[in-house]
């Protein structure tokens, strides 16, 4: 029966062939940016043999994506989206060639920290342009199983894409890693150019301070939008060890890149489940509650994780906290994407890429920072720890979150 369904719904793919095309190229492009996820701190292991540069690569990242972040959402209100994420592809490929020619030049270990932050800058403007994009495809009532569909595709690639870039890091070598990346740009760059054109709200306003200042005072009006926020930068910041993985699979399992693959993939494959099996998220109302128990799970699925030392059990706790994640992902988006008007949904798309890509490399940093003082499996466990207690102090704090329920029926909010 369909009020029982499970597995995901693929009706919104049926329904719009524009979304059909925009979800298509972004999987293969998901691909190849998972690839130069594992690449890229690979090789400034293997260069420095120190996780704390591999937090610091992140770090770098941080900067230029949070600036962005800020202003890319006025941007991506008042321009074609659809023109803005055909530049954004091209830059993002010429950004990966250059991954690329450094690995067939060196490598030196500056481009690794100049690459990806010039990526995440322009990732700050091409995930919210294509978020914005999706409720003028599927509609207001399919947005929940869309934003699930999103996570469905991206979890794909973080399986696929770490696990098979580890086996091409010991097989064919970083630089044919690299070079994919730049080819995978060219499905995204190609499927885009397809879609028909997607230009902004009537009466939008210019790119401006103005207009950024606009977005700010709309989020700090709205519990539910700004616990969204905050409850993935908590989660990220706390428990995501992501920089520890290079170390773990080196010296605590005693593998090399194919154990890393693993450990990066091990998140994405239970996130995958959990996003094929999110049939049921649109008969959720209280999606506040949802993510609040979301985000307690990850904690605590990451605290058991930095206990072990078997690495069948570590893939496993990894994979509750990929699943997990995935249900705090989708909640956060409806939330999001049902309680904006078009007219801020850029804004805060732009607001959100900066919390989501932002705050992994803040736990970057801050697993890199506590595993060189106190050891890599202390900093794991206290960041789940502090992970649970801070979304469950968030929750009491913000009883317009706790309290969120968003029909998708109903208008967005003003």
């Amino acid at each position: 029966m369909p009020g029982r369904r499970v597995l995901i719904d693929l009706a919104p793919l049926r329904r719009s062939r524009d979304f059909r095309l925009l979800i298509g190229g972004q999987l293969v492009s998901t691909l190849g940016t998972q690839l130069t996820a594992v690449a890229v701190p690979f090789q400034v292991y293997r260069l420095t043999h120190s996780s704390l540069d591999v937090g610091l690569v992140s770090l770098a990242q941080l900067v230029p994506l949070v600036l962005c972040s800020l202003y890319s959402g006025a941007v991506i209100d008042a321009v074609d989206r659809r023109r803005l994420l055909l530049a954004v592809e091209l830059l993002l490929a010429a950004s990966s060639a250059g991954l690329a020619l450094n690995a067939d030049l060196g490598p030196a270990l500056w481009p690794l920290f100049v690459a990806p932050a010039a990526t995440a800058g322009l990732s700050a403007f091409d995930g919210p342009a294509r978020n914005t994009i999706v409720p003028n495809l599927v509609g207001p009532a399919d947005i929940p199983t869309a934003a699930a569909m999103f996570q469905a595709l991206f979890q794909l690639g973080s399986v696929v894409g770490p696990a098979v870039g580890g086996l091409l890091l010991a097989g064919a070598g970083i630089h044919f890693v690299y070079w994919a990346d730049v080819v995978s740009y060219g499905a995204a760059v190609l499927s885009v150019s397809a879609i028909s054109p997607q230009r902004p709200a009537a009466g939008a306003p210019r790119p401006g301070l103005r207009s950024v200042v606009e977005g700010f005072a709309y989020v700090r009006s709205r519990q539910e939008i700004l616990g969204a926020y905050v409850l993935d930068v908590n989660a990220m910041v706390f428990g995501m060890p992501r920089a520890l993985f290079p170390a773990l699979a080196l010296t605590v399992f005693k593998g090399g890149p194919p154990t890393l693959g693993f450990l990066y993939s091990s998140v994405g494959a239970g996130a995958l489940v959990g996003a094929l099996t999110t049939g049921w998220v649109h008969r959720v109302r209280h999606q506040g509650v949802a993510v609040t128990v979301a985000v307690v799970v990850w904690g605590a699925a990451i605290a058991g994780f930095g206990a072990v030392r078997s690495l069948p059990v570590a893939l496993g706790l990894l994979a509750v906290a990929g699943w997990a994640d995935v249900i705090s992902a989708v909640f956060r988006n409806t939330i999001i994407q049902l309680g904006v008007p078009d007219r801020l949904r850029g804004r805060l798309q732009g607001f959100q890429i900066g919390v989501v890509q932002g705050g992994p490399r803040l736990g970057d940093l801050e697993a890199g920072g506590v595993a060189t003082a106190f050891g890599t499996e202390a900093a794991i466990v206290s960041g789940g720890l502090l992970c649970i207690l801070g979304a469950l102090a968030l929750g009491r704090v913000l009883p317009g979150f706790r309290s969120v329920a968003l029909d998708p029926a109903a208008p967005a909010g003003p």
